[in-house]
């Protein structure tokens, strides 16, 4: 696993038809739309695709059992976010972001860094794709296969 993999962009690995959620998107839909696709992270956006924040499941959880929760988790955001009724009350802002011009090496140390497991790809402000540790793995995986 000594190979050099700093020639892969994260533009040529990265997922590109990406499932987002509207800032006005009321909870009932983020909720479906976790049901059908079943990702873990759904990256929020506005009408002109500008990356807004992201909601987990964390946050989803944690809204729905706001009630079941410990006390100590009873944050004012806890508390806030449990009576969001739209993605933009709800969701995480300032994810974690990476360029499509980075490396795969750069996207490896931030998910690793930060205990996250993909990272919103932004050209110019806009969400253009995904980077997911998947995404990684695979190409490390296909690569080694052709060696």
């Amino acid at each position: 696993m000594t190979e050099n993999y700093s020639d892969i962009l994260i533009r040529d690995i990265m997922t590109s038809d990406v499932v987002v959620v509207n800032e006005d998107a009321p909870v009932e839909e983020i909720l479906k739309l976790f049901e059908k696709y079943h990702f873990n992270t759904f990256p929020v956006v506005n009408n002109d695709s500008e990356l807004l924040g992201i909601i987990d499941q964390d946050i989803m959880l944690e809204i729905m059992m706001f009630h079941r929760i410990p006390r100590i988790k009873h944050t004012h955001v806890a508390a806030v976010r449990s009576l969001g009724e739209s993605a933009r009350e709800i969701m995480i802002p300032h994810p974690v972001t990476i360029s499509p011009d980075e490396n795969m090496h750069d996207a490896t140390d931030m998910m690793l860094k930060h205990h996250i497991n993909r990272l919103c790809v932004l050209e110019d402000g806009k969400l253009v794709g995904i980077i997911s540790k998947n995404n990684i793995i695979n190409e490390v995986y296909q690569r080694k296969g052709v060696d």
